[in-house]
């Protein structure tokens, strides 16, 4: 049985809230340091570019050394560090040099879990429970920013479920602006959620 194909461009090539919602359900494959490890997300948000206060690229930043990778060609990964400590990876969309983002905030584990317990070094149910976590159990770093998402040693791939996923939404987690701008999409009833909805 062979793999599956990436998601195409154009997938990504639309407004963050709409990839946003459709990312539930996509699997993500990581390759990196020659292992295996794929995830099923369940739980994503969108941020809207410049006119997004939560934004790394909202109008009052602009665009910096740090946010870049924002207004390069959606497909793109774009891997930054929070707090100094986790790596979270987003995914570029909408056109170029327009710089909507999407977090990917949680995965339900599929392959290669024994590589990220080994990576993670925690219990197996918070293995990939946020995106730190989640960046972590897949060995993605900030080797990654920048990676085309259509190919190998990071991919996205479609879902293979046979029916769309059952959505939640919310408000985004974390921020100190527009946090009650309903931009987080989850699985609902997943175990594998960040927080609850």
């Amino acid at each position: 049985m062979t793999d599956p194909p990436a998601l195409p461009r154009s997938f990504y090539a639309r407004s963050a809230e709409a990839v946003a919602r459709e990312l539930i359900g996509v699997v993500v494959r990581s390759d990196i340091g020659g292992e295996t490890t794929t995830g099923r997300i369940v739980e994503t948000e969108a941020y809207l570019g410049p006119d997004d206060p939560a934004s790394h690229a909202w109008e009052r930043i602009g665009r910096t050394r740090r946010n870049e990778t924002m207004f390069g060609p959606p497909g793109t990964a774009y891997v930054y560090r929070s707090y100094g400590i986790h790596w979270c990876l987003n995914v570029v969309t909408d056109r170029e040099d327009f710089p909507g983002a999407v977090l990917i905030r949680s995965l339900e584990p599929l392959e290669g879990r024994d590589v990220m317990l080994d990576r993670r070094g925690s219990e197996p149910r918070r293995l990939t429970t946020g995106p730190g976590r989640l960046t972590r159990a897949l060995g993605v770093t900030g080797d990654q920013d920048g990676h085309p998402l259509d190919r190998s040693p990071l991919l996205l791939q479609p879902s293979d479920d046979d029916e769309p996923p059952d959505l939640v939404v919310g408000p985004r987690i974390g921020v100190s602006r527009a946090e009650d701008w309903p931009l987080r999409f989850g699985e609902r009833g997943s175990a594998w959620l960040s927080r609850p909805f």
